[in-house]
């Protein structure tokens, strides 16, 4: 299954804190994953699904925009987006008065509020190869086609700009082939592609990104990844 993420703004976070939200260069798997999983309207725990998408290899391929030459144009820089959380609520209103921070006695002051910085990629588009069971890519594509619940690519605030969902191949070459096609029509460039497992490559990452429990107690465990860096 190929699906495409572009966007003028993603972030796909895997160990911010809060006061600083950082992105990866890439989506990560929990990400996709619960893209997937507002396509199905799929709430709660949902241990069965997220084991049977965690089995599946995920490969991701970068496109960022091609320079005249057809070869990938300079990156623009992550954008951060300042952020003040508790702050310009009317402390008289019953239900403002519940938004503003508290101090451990339950008072709410000035001193409560959060400040916050948040981190995106402008501009990029990604192809994410996934080698699913066909039972479960035909309920997915049907699903990312008529999506139940909104689908954004790392915040609710960054929706796509194309259709997510780009077709069922019978290989994974076929699959690559047609998200090249995809790309060079838009104009743009592979830059990088990042690889399930350790393999020759630029950087190997250790990530906790894959979701085996989601709802309100989620839980994840690691996973290895390759970054390689493409030419043509």
């Amino acid at each position: 299954m190929l699906l495409w993420l572009e966007a003028p703004l993603q972030s796909w976070g895997h160990d911010s804190r809060f006061g600083r939200r950082d992105t990866l260069d890439f989506p990560t798997r929990s990400g996709v994953t619960g893209l997937i999983c507002c396509a199905l309207g799929a709430a709660g725990e949902q241990h069965k699904l997220l084991s049977r998408i965690a089995s599946s290899d995920m490969q991701v391929e970068a496109y960022p925009r091609a320079d005249e030459q057809g070869r990938p144009a300079p990156r623009p820089p992550l954008m951060r987006d300042f952020h003040m959380v508790g702050s310009g609520y009317d402390g008289s209103d019953p239900w403002e008065s519940l938004l503003i921070p508290k101090k451990a006695d339950g008072t709410a002051s000035s001193t409560a509020i959060k400040m916050t910085y948040r981190y995106a990629i402008q501009d990029m588009a990604f192809a994410v190869v996934l080698s699913l069971p066909d039972d479960l890519a035909e309920t997915i594509a049907k699903a990312l086609v008529e999506p139940r619940w909104d689908v954004f690519l790392g915040r609710k605030s960054f929706v796509p700009t194309e259709m997510i969902f780009q077709g069922i191949h019978a290989t994974h070459d076929e699959t690559l082939s047609a998200a090249r096609e995809l790309a060079r029509a838009k104009g743009r460039a592979p830059a990088f592609r990042v690889l399930e497992g350790e393999h020759e490559g630029d950087e190997v990452m250790t990530l906790n990104d894959v979701p085996v429990q989601f709802g309100e107690d989620k839980r994840y465990r690691d996973r290895r990844v390759t970054v390689q860096w493409m030419t043509e």
